[in-house]
């Protein structure tokens, strides 16, 4: 299975986080998209572990749990890998390949760019457009180690589901960006964004100008650290606190002894993760910051972000404008939207011309 070949819709997004499985279908009508189901459903700690898939039968149960609450009827599904198991190039072609030509080119080239043995890899490519000198047209390469790939399908296909499309999760990010930007002042054109995806495991910064990836990285922090916590000091199992985190139901001093301190070190991460791309980049600061990822919607966590970072700080909600399902609650998809954004990337290869 190739990346970023267009099939046909409708499709969902699926994507296999480090802590949950999330599902999203949409519909669109009227140039207007409309969430037609979605669902998140929780993983066992050791399902994923830093995005990558140890228990294909622990995943496969959980998707199957997320088509069943969902009530889809939909059973393709678009997946994607995380951005640090994907190798991305891009190559300067001549204009004037057939396609079939393009592809044994650029299939001669690219163990120059592909650190592995090419049979080990999936690979796949899309014309982006004329080359920056006048020369002929960029193509971007994309690749991933096979098993990244299977082990995703694995799971997918035991769940009953069919991918027909692998992507990266840093694109799809990208693709649901377009989305959020219009909620933001300038609508995110001739800007750079910043995106902190704060997960269960891992966070990933994503760096959008004027609507187009120039960096991503992923570092090993996330709310499973306010997991583990929160299980120490008041004597829980992981799943007994993570309940409790998530429900709200825990004693007089959380907030002020725990989750005030992880506030902070969120705030930290965050900053360092800037100051990482600043050093990487010829930036020295960003027109906005995205708080993405199920840490964004922790109480406080935006304000003092913007306050640590210096940088105007807003929650993401791919589906601001967009019509729900009657079916859906409206404030439980407001909840779980911050942690919403690749599946939403991934359900809107649906729409691909």
């Amino acid at each position: 299975m190739g990346l970023f070949r267009k099939k046909s819709p409708p499709l969902l997004g699926i994507d296999i986080s480090s802590s949950a499985v999330k599902l999203l279908e949409l519909k669109r009508q009227d140039g207007r998209f409309r969430v037609e189901s979605y669902a998140v459903e929780p993983l066992p700690s050791s399902a994923v572990v830093e995005k990558t898939v140890a228990d294909i039968d622990a995943v496969s149960e959980a998707i199957k749990a997320a088509v069943k609450r969902s009530r889809t009827k939909v059973r393709a599904a678009a997946l994607a890998v995380p951005a640090s198991a994907a190798i991305s190039k891009t190559i300067a072609m001549p204009a004037d390949l057939g396609e079939q030509e393009l592809e044994a080119q650029i299939e001669l080239q690219a163990d120059q760019y592909v650190p592995y043995p090419l049979d080990e890899v999936n690979m796949d490519f899309q014309v982006m457009g004329p080359a920056t000198d006048g020369s002929g047209v960029d193509v971007l390469l994309v690749a991933s180690r096979s098993d990244n790939v299977d082990s995703r399908v694995d799971a997918c296909e035991a769940a009953g589901l069919t991918p027909h499309i692998m992507d990266v999760e840093s694109y799809a990010t990208e693709t649901a960006f377009g989305l959020i930007a219009t909620e933001l002042p300038g609508k995110g054109k001739d800007q750079t964004v910043a995106v902190l995806d704060v997960g269960a495991a891992m966070t990933t910064l994503t760096v959008l100008t004027d609507r187009q990836i120039i960096y991503t990285r992923e570092q090993v922090f996330g709310g499973r650290q306010l997991t583990e916590e929160i299980q120490g000091r008041y004597g829980m199992t992981f799943e007994e606190a993570d309940r409790a985190k998530r429900q709200g139901e825990l004693p007089d001093g959380y907030q002020e002894e725990v989750l005030e301190p992880f506030r902070q070190t969120m705030a930290q991460q965050v900053v360092r993760s800037l100051q990482f791309f600043y050093g990487a980049s010829q930036h020295n600061s960003v027109d906005a910051l995205v708080l993405a990822g199920g840490c964004a919607g922790i109480p406080g966590a935006a304000e003092l972000i913007q306050q640590e970072s210096d940088v105007a700080t807003y929650v993401a909600n791919p589906f601001a404008g967009m019509a729900v399902a009657s079916r859906i609650k409206k404030q439980r998809l407001n909840e779980d939207a911050p942690g919403l954004i690749i599946a939403c990337g991934l359900a809107m290869r649906s729409f691909d011309a």
